[in-house]
């Protein structure tokens, strides 16, 4: 059985934001995994930025596994040309299934939903639960509160030093890409 392609779990937003350069930033996303023959696992929606990753990787001969939650099914209108689609009983099952088939975690901008999933996905670095890289796509500095937050909680106690170097800020799709390639020369 063929191993599968490198995957790469995106978490974004199921809107669009008010800079345009989010929607660039996340087509660019998609047609650069695709470009590198990685596979886009996400959280299914047609909607928002996951819609526009998708529709990225998909136009540009991509692979594409979504992960949906049953109750979002209408209300994110999973795309039906997926490769794989995957459908959960909830939202907690949602981001295991996602985690468990990527490689490594690209965080775009989003709201509650991505805060949540890049929260779960770094306290399980945090507790040796796995060694996957987590990279934050800083799309016009968007992440900067985070990583001033995540530094403020080392700053006052509330975790050690090391919880800063699970998490990589880079500023654009082709820094993010250039780190994929290295994370997946270390995972072969």
């Amino acid at each position: 059985m063929a191993q599968p392609p490198f995957s790469v779990c995106v978490f974004c937003g199921s809107r669009m934001g008010e800079d345009p350069a989010f929607a660039e930033a996340a087509d660019a996303m998609g047609r650069a995994l695709a470009e590198a023959g990685q596979r886009l696992v996400y959280g299914a929606g047609d909607v928002g930025l996951m819609g526009v990753v998708a529709r990225a990787a998909m136009a540009a001969g991509g692979e594409t596994m979504g992960v949906i939650p049953a109750h979002l099914m209408g209300r994110e209108m999973a795309s039906g040309e997926l490769t794989q689609l995957v459908v959960t009983e909830n939202m907690h099952e949602r981001k295991k299934v996602m985690y468990m088939n990527s490689d490594a975690i690209v965080v775009m901008p989003g709201g509650a939903g991505s805060l949540d999933e890049f929260f779960e996905v770094l306290t399980w670095r945090q507790l040796a639960l796995h060694g996957k890289p987590i990279f934050l796509l800083d799309v016009n500095g968007y992440w900067a509160p985070l990583t001033g937050l995540l530094s403020h909680v080392v700053q006052r106690g509330f975790a050690d030093a090391s919880l800063l170097s699970f998490v990589e800020t880079l500023p654009d799709v082709p820094a993010v890409m250039a780190a994929l390639t290295r994370a997946g020369r270390q995972s072969v």
